[in-house]
């Protein structure tokens, strides 16, 4: 879907599904009111339908709302159930959804915060 992360701030899923009848307008009114979050912040927020073969993602670039869309072929997204849940994921979880993987990987190696000297 994206593959930079310039200027923003925090990544968005709506868990469950969403109508993807909706529009810009639709879908800022769910941000603001299901989440409680400010759409006019540069934040991405993504939406996902009730067979999840398709995403929406809602941006505000500052001057107006950037509407994305994406279709797989032949398989689905992992999307978070829970439809009261709204969830903030990193750009590497944003990267595993893309990819068809869960956001909840099990086996990741971890980064190291300091080298230890020997």
């Amino acid at each position: 879907m994206l593959a930079e992360f310039n200027g923003f701030v925090h990544i968005y899923v709506a868990c469950g599904h969403t109508d993807m009848r909706k529009s810009i307008d639709g879908l800022a009114a769910i941000v603001a009111q299901n989440s409680n979050l400010n759409p006019f912040e540069k934040s991405l927020f993504l939406f996902c339908g009730r067979r999840r073969d398709r995403i929406k993602g809602l941006l505000w670039e500052g001057d107006g709302f950037l509407l994305l869309y994406k279709r797989l072929e032949g398989c689905s997204f992992n999307w978070p159930k829970d439809p009261q849940e709204v969830l903030e994921i990193t750009p590497q979880q944003y990267r595993w959804l893309m990819e068809g993987l869960s956001i909840h990987q099990k086996n990741t190696i971890p980064k190291l915060e300091k080298k230890k000297v020997i």
